[in-house]
């Protein structure tokens, strides 16, 4: 499986963006997907998680109530949707795959095994 995300970039802070990571190969609709992020000089943190169905969420405390993550199986793609944006935000947003699972069993990224190039998102004060 390889991944690729996109829609990072700079925003003022109360500010939305909208990730995508879009996936080939045929076991995503299988997997579940993440989004992880890394701030400079912190260790790679975990943000949300979705299950193979999309029905099945979960959120680090840090963000939940302000992303969402969602799924799209017919288009092999994942995004999180990012609002009320603060600057402690800032970081490379990573999305990973779990294809051994496919309900959430673990939010650490050793429990992820294939990994997009990450996105920079920038929050202004």
């Amino acid at each position: 499986v390889q991944l690729q995300a996109s829609g990072g970039g700079l925003v003022q802070a109360g500010g939305s963006l909208r990730l995508s990571c879009a996936a080939s190969g045929p076991t995503f609709s299988r997997s579940v997907m993440g989004w992880f992020r890394q701030a400079p000089g912190k260790e790679r943190e975990f943000v949300a998680a979705v299950n193979w169905s999309g029905f099945g969420t979960t959120y680090s405390n840090s963000v939940k109530g302000r992303f969402t993550i969602s799924r799209d199986n017919a288009k092999n793609t994942v995004y999180l949707q990012m609002n009320s944006l603060k600057p402690e935000d800032t970081a490379v947003y990573y999305c990973a795959g779990d294809p051994t699972n496919m309900q959430i069993v673990t939010t650490t990224p050793s429990g992820f095994g294939f990994w997009g190039q990450g996105t920079l998102v920038t929050v202004s004060s």
